[in-house]
């Protein structure tokens, strides 16, 4: 539908985009883009596109990017490459005749033109009219152009006097719509052009139309893209940046440098532990412009103790520009980074034991995660890494000098149960229950060829207790007997030994395993009947049973296994496997709970008894 001519130069026509803008509208808004504050993103990545076209043609030229808001309209302005009529038609039209689907849009992002379609298009998640007034530096004898773009699906393209545009470049305006002033403001457009274009290599400012000097959106390059007189001023500087980034002060700082992808930034190493396997975002800018604060995929998953900022030149952004796309180049940057923090615990090791203690105190699971894959991390670091033992928390390498055979538990509560026990007896043995443990301390004799690992298994540790002589085993053999009868519910054997702590009355013994396997055992016979249940009944024996190995040496025992009243023996025996069981801080199960509050009201009814 033709307008009337307001030009003295030529008559606008309007047009109308070839799709449902606001449908695309709200596509860009629900599955492409996070947050309309990309706008203003995509408003700077077409200036800076603009700008690196013009300095392809004019390599020497000094061009830059304003910003002006002051509440009533937005405006990027760039010194950049510009536009023609053609162009125009050609670049802008692309809109109307695409985005039929989201997949569509990627299409359009491999140059600076197609992104500079869809970055156009995104300011209508803001803005109800956008106005582009554009004059081409390719053609300098060119008219300037206008293109205006509504809200309701019509844009018009006119050409104007040359001295609408005096100079080449683009001017972008933007009228916000009224529920838009959350991201149009002038305080939150200097916010988020900070946000995104700290980095940029092109000076940016921003004139909020208060009539004072426009502040600079980036006034200083990269802490890793200056010079500093010495190096200990450079890791301070490191430093300095990665604090105001993430809000932490790192550990230690690690600069990263990939040429081939143009690659550079730092890794900050976190002051504290994080669980194992969260992941946290880190900061990707690509030419500057920041993309993504949660970039997960930049750094392996077991790097979960440092979080980074990087600028790339080569890395490829999705269509929503808020994420990386996984191709061969990203795998390639992944495992070179992971490379550089391997060399840095390299050189911590070797050069550096006070950091290095720091770090292992730190993020020692982070380490023990990567030792399990890696051998030169696990030759490297293994002895220093701390662990739980029956000498309490300390490396493997000073564990090794006192154990020539070191023995491990499959879980927690088997060493919670045996520790005090086997200190006594001498043995050395490792808590393994705990994530990656287990298996990083029987790779020990790849590192010390002297030492011998082992699991430790019940037979190990009763073989140490030293056994009480025939007369006192006979002399108990009427206690035990009812002992056992007492916890047979619990597939639980009872004998008599002798060991140190004698402050300890009794050990139970009983892993996770055995204790699946008898309730497995069991539920098989439930459910099988007749002969079936008879063979399961006769095998039942095979199935590993619980130990209660009692103290020889604790008053409280010899005291017990002389009692000669059958059902104060058997309370006896069930508060002793109460205690026992409470004392490897396992999960109690209920009949084990029931049991323990039972023989408390029993033993004391019988002091009651007694007493009266």
């Amino acid at each position: 539908m033709p307008l009337r001519d307001t030009s003295a130069h030529q008559a606008a026509t309007d047009r109308t985009f070839q799709v449902d803008l606001r449908g695309l509208v709200d596509l860009l808004s629900h599955h492409l883009y996070s947050s309309p504050r990309v706008y203003l993103r995509e408003l700077l990545q077409n200036a800076v596109d603009a700008l690196t076209a013009r300095h392809a043609i004019e390599p020497h030229g000094a061009f830059g990017i304003r910003l002006y808001a002051d509440g009533k309209v937005v405006r990027v302005e760039d010194d950049g490459v510009g536009l023609t009529e053609a162009d125009v038609h050609t670049f802008l039209a692309t809109i109307g005749r695409s985005s039929k689907r989201a997949e569509r849009i990627a299409e359009q992002r491999g140059d600076f033109i197609g992104q500079f379609g869809i970055g156009l298009l995104s300011c209508f998640l803001v803005a109800d009219e956008i106005h582009v007034l554009s004059r081409s530096a390719r053609t300098p004898d060119a008219p300037a152009v206008e293109w205006r773009g509504r809200g309701d699906g019509s844009y018009s393209v006119r050409t104007l006097p040359a001295s609408a545009r005096p100079r080449p470049g683009t001017t972008v305006t933007l009228t916000p719509r009224s529920d838009a002033g959350e991201w149009t403001r002038p305080a939150q457009v200097h916010a988020l052009a900070r946000h995104f274009g700290s980095l940029l290599r092109h000076p940016v400012t921003f004139d909020d139309g208060s009539g004072d000097p426009g502040a600079t959106v980036n006034p200083e390059p990269a802490p890793w893209a200056r010079s500093f007189p010495t190096p200990g001023a450079r890791s301070r500087a490191l430093a300095a940046y990665g604090e105001e980034v993430f809000g932490f002060t790192p550990l230690d700082t690690i600069e990263l440098d990939l040429p081939a992808v143009g690659l550079k930034g730092i890794a900050c190493v976190l002051p504290e532990a994080v669980p194992a396997g969260r992941r946290h975002g880190h900061r990707v800018h690509v030419k500057g412009m920041l993309l993504s604060e949660q970039a997960e995929e930049i750094l392996p998953e077991w790097a979960f103790f440092v979080r980074c900022v990087v600028d790339a030149e080569s890395l490829r952004p999705t269509a929503s520009r808020e994420s990386l796309y996984e191709d061969d180049t990203l795998a390639a940057v992944r495992d070179a980074l992971a490379e550089r923090l391997r060399a840095w615990i390299a050189r911590a090791a070797a050069s550096d034991p006070d950091l290095l203690g720091r770090f292992l105190q730190t993020h020692h699971l982070a380490v023990k995660s990567l030792a399990v894959h890696d051998d030169e991390i696990l030759r490297m670091l293994l002895p220093w890494l701390p662990f739980e033992t029956t000498d309490g928390h300390t490396t493997l390498d000073e564990f090794a000098r006192t154990h020539r055979t070191v023995l491990v538990t499959s879980s927690v509560e088997e060493f919670r149960q045996v520790a005090a026990i086997a200190s006594a007896a001498g043995l050395g043995v490792v808590n393994g229950g705990y994530t990656y443990n287990r298996e990083l301390v029987h790779r020990l004799p790849e590192i010390r060829p002297e030492v011998t690992v082992a699991d430790l298994d019940p037979a190990t540790l009763t073989a140490h207790l030293d056994p009480v002589d025939r007369e006192t085993e006979l002399a108990a053999a009427s206690y035990l007997a009812q002992a056992r009868d007492a916890l047979a519910v619990f597939d639980c054997d009872v004998a008599l030994r002798t060991f140190q702590p004698a402050s300890a009355p009794a050990l139970l013994v009983d892993s996770r395993e055995a204790r699946h396997e008898r309730t497995r055992s069991r539920l098989a016979r439930e459910q099988e009947g007749g002969l079936w249940g008879d063979i399961l009944g006769a095998l039942h024996q095979e199935a590993p049973r619980a130990q209660l190995i009692l103290n020889q040496l604790n008053p409280l025992v010899r005291t017990a296994v002389a009692i000669d009243e059958p059902e104060l023996a058997r309370t006896s025996a069930e508060a002793l496997y109460g205690q026992a069981a409470m004392l490897s801080r396992r999960p109690l199960r209920p009949a084990e709970s029931s049991l323990i509050n039972r023989s408390f009201l029993d033993l004391l009814a019988h002091a009651l008894r007694k007493d009266s």
